[in-house]
């Protein structure tokens, strides 16, 4: 559909919003962009998506199943932690892509008007890809091991929702920063990397409680990707691995909070992108 464009002082300000569902095109076209470069030039393409959260799935089910021995009753150990990997791995994929996406989109930023919140928008919606391919692979590793999902199962689509906001939200504030402040590229990544053994991807939250002294337990729930992963978790396994309900309306605050935050600093800093970068 067609529609004129207007350059007028202050314009662009008063209609930001409007302008992001009439460019909504170019969330299409970005992110088919993305996907394709992702798996340019590579032997086995998307197959990749399925042999990372696998990999990762059999080392964390050989240190915390094998050696550490940590158990989940009722429910097999690897599909639990593949379980946890699904949001995690849509979550730190989306923050690494977002928080580069500005930078690595300069020309187009500097020549053409658009809400630049599109393109973090476009890489996390890539990530989604990732996630539904993975999402495939733990239906069959259910029927593998004879595992029946839980009709917690409904609920999914809402948890994979929070786990955009997460990423989003996050990956928001933290390419408005790369953008200045180009150190970030570097902390992003090992920010990922820390925060995977300290999210209950390889155990659970209630191994965790046994473990934080419980005045610091509230805390261990300021991390916004625990309450989801719980919830992903209760979605495939149901009551054989609760939640923490206190524990994860306090990660969905941290998830709003960010969410916030993030276009917030993203909003403020947009203007000075093109010269920035």
């Amino acid at each position: 559909m067609a529609f004129e464009v207007f350059i007028e002082p202050g314009r662009a300000e008063r209609n930001y919003w409007k302008d992001l569902w009439r460019y909504r095109e170019l969330f299409y076209i970005l992110s088919w962009r993305d996907i394709k470069v992702r798996y340019k030039q590579t032997v086995i393409g998307v197959v990749w998506s399925v042999l990372r959260p696998l990999l990762t799935m059999i080392i964390f089910t050989f240190i915390f199943g094998q050696v550490a021995k940590f158990e989940i009753p009722g429910v097999k150990y690897a599909l639990a932690v593949f379980a946890g990997l699904l949001p995690w791995q849509f979550f730190s994929t989306g923050l690494s892509e977002a928080s580069n996406s500005l930078v690595g989109n300069e020309r187009l930023i500097s020549k053409v008007y658009f809400p630049r919140m599109i393109i973090p928008a476009s890489s996390v919606i890539t990530s989604l890809v990732d996630l539904f391919i993975a999402l495939g692979l733990m239906f069959c590793l259910m029927i593998w091991y004879g595992s029946v999902p839980s009709i917690n199962l409904l609920f999914l689509p809402l948890f994979i929702i929070l786990a955009f906001f997460a990423s989003f939200g996050v990956g928001l504030w933290l390419t408005a920063l790369n953008v200045k402040y180009r150190d970030f590229k570097h902390v992003v990544p090992f920010l990922v990397q820390i925060g995977l053994y300290l999210s209950p991807v390889g155990f659970t939250s209630d191994k965790a409680s046994q473990i934080i002294p419980e005045k610091f337990r509230s805390l261990y729930y300021l991390n916004p990707m625990a309450g989801v992963i719980d919830g992903f978790r209760w979605c495939f396994f149901g009551d054989r691995t609760p939640p923490n309900w206190t524990g994860m309306l306090i990660s969905l605050a941290v998830i709003i909070f960010f969410l916030l935050i993030g276009i917030r600093t993203f909003r403020k800093m947009e203007k000075s992108f093109a010269d920035l970068i």
